[in-house]
């Protein structure tokens, strides 16, 4: 017979068991905004590559997955590579027009920052709204110049006296007011010239750094003067204490690209904070009124046929060199090999970034088709560069360039949980650039599908009608 004691135990089990019975299950999760399903997930800051279920929620990443996932939303990117959206630093079309083609190649932040603007609250006003893109921009001081020294241009660049003049001193400290004021506005960096620039000492240049520096901001330079220019560029800014970003050293650097690599890599061992970037393009493009074709004149005459108007198409001749120069305009300028192109693209020290504009159908293919070329031809035809390491400089080192300053960037080149939803996927297999220097708005072959802050922007390669992209700015009254 069973103790009164055992008996108590046996019913307050029993009890237990009615109540675990009876009690409700647990609510099932309920379905992500949006799910990437059975994609292979590259995420460069981790190395994680492998195949995952990525759920997204309220335009960040909720969970990174092995198994899974509800979604009311689900993409299945089965045989497609799913990496974090590609960051653009150097694009200068910053309108919708160029925002609908750099999405397509798979850009899901573009910011203008070698050129920049000289007013940094009107610029991100005008954006208000939404764009397809997140987009960010630098206080520049060519745009400060020109509007200080009162330059008679009418487009990015000086067309005068903001290239060629000289700055006095009171001048000269109005720009470090201007400067200021934007970095205060929230600039994400501080753009630079030298090269549009010739009036502009390297004195100068580091009086400006020096602002970039105090503001805990990044100098972007499309600098002048060959391999002792950036030498002299380089000394510059580390007397300022600026980190420095030298924009596409595949165009500044022409015949010297070993050399210019190899100063870059023995400045940032020596522990300079100096990085750089490339586009994939063996021509540039930029307005003929500039100054960089003051010497025009005494050109050979077989130099003028480098130079295509992009207005026409056409290939120029001294005469109509010298008409262009007059009218204004955009040029490309086919002057590089493609053994130089390819020593910058394959350098893992170069960020891959497109320099791009699109104005009424009219630009450069670097804006259609930057990223895609990179990925079909360097990765995937000639196996050139590891498709981990491409996607670390299309991603990660843009986004870590800018971290120190806006720290929204922190959360995007990644994947994993919290990050930005800013998601590009590709089909390694057929990825490719079809832009043409005389068609520059041929969209890229082969990414399906684009997310910008967890909305599908580009869908089934169609462009939707949403336009999640926000504005990316440091924090504002930081001077």
């Amino acid at each position: 017979m069973p103790s009164r004691h055992h008996l108590l135990v046996v019913l307050a089990y029993a009890a237990a068991i009615g109540v675990w019975a009876c009690a409700p299950a647990p609510a099932p999760e309920p379905p992500h905004d949006l799910v990437i399903a059975n994609g292979r997930v590259l995420d460069p800051e981790s190395g994680l590559d492998a195949v995952r279920h990525l759920g997204v929620r309220n335009g960040t990443i909720a969970v990174v997955s092995e198994v899974p996932l509800p979604g009311t939303r689900t993409i299945d990117a089965a045989g497609h590579v799913v990496t974090p959206g590609f960051i653009d630093l150097h694009e200068h079309g910053q309108q919708d027009e160029s925002y609908r083609m750099m999405v397509r190649d798979g850009v899901t932040s573009a910011f203008e920052l070698e050129v920049g603007t000289a007013d940094v609250a009107a610029w991100y006003a005008a954006r208000d709204g939404g764009q397809i893109v997140n987009h960010g921009v630098s206080i520049g001081h060519i745009p400060v110049r020109m509007r200080v020294l009162g330059d008679p241009g009418t487009g990015l660049l000086p067309a005068g006296i903001g290239g060629s003049g000289s700055a006095s001193e009171a001048q000269m400290a109005e720009m470090e007011v201007l400067l200021r004021k934007g970095l205060a506005e929230g600039a994400v960096a501080v753009g630079f010239g030298s090269a549009y620039t010739p009036g502009a000492p390297m004195a100068e240049i580091e009086r400006m750094f020096r602002v970039a520096a105090r503001g805990g901001a990044s100098a972007h330079i499309h600098m002048r003067g060959g391999v002792p220019g950036l030498h002299e560029t380089m000394a510059a800014a580390k007397a300022a204490g600026a980190p420095l970003q030298i924009v596409h050293v595949n165009s500044v650097a022409g015949d010297d690209i070993a050399t210019f690599l190899a100063a870059i890599q023995a400045a940032r061992d020596a522990g300079q904070d100096v990085t750089t970037e490339a586009y994939p393009y063996g021509a540039g493009m930029t307005e003929i009124q500039s100054a960089l074709f003051d010497d025009w004149p005494s050109w050979p005459d077989e130099r003028f046929g480098q130079h295509q108007l992009v207005a026409t198409g056409e290939r120029l001749t001294r005469a109509t060199f010298a008409q262009a120069r007059q009218t204004g305009g955009t040029i490309i300028i086919h002057n590089r090999s493609d053994a130089q192109t390819r020593a910058a693209i394959v350098s893992p020290l170069a960020m891959i970034a497109s320099d791009g504009f699109i104005e009424k159908g009219r630009g450069h293919p670097r804006t259609s088709g930057t990223y895609a070329r990179v990925l079909g031809r360097y990765v995937r035809d000639e196996r050139a560069i590891d498709l981990m390491d491409a996607v670390r400089r299309m991603t990660l080192a843009p986004a870590r360039r800018l971290e120190p300053r806006v720290p929204a960037m922190a959360n995007k080149g990644r994947i994993r949980v919290g990050a930005d939803a800013d998601l590009t996927v590709f089909d390694a297999a057929t990825v490719i650039d079809r832009a043409t220097y005389e068609d520059a708005t041929i969209p890229s072959a082969g990414i399906p599908y684009v997310i910008v802050n967890g909305v599908v922007v580009v869908d089934k390669g169609q462009i939707t009608s949403a336009r999640p992209g926000r504005p990316v700015r440091a924090p504002t009254g930081r001077p």
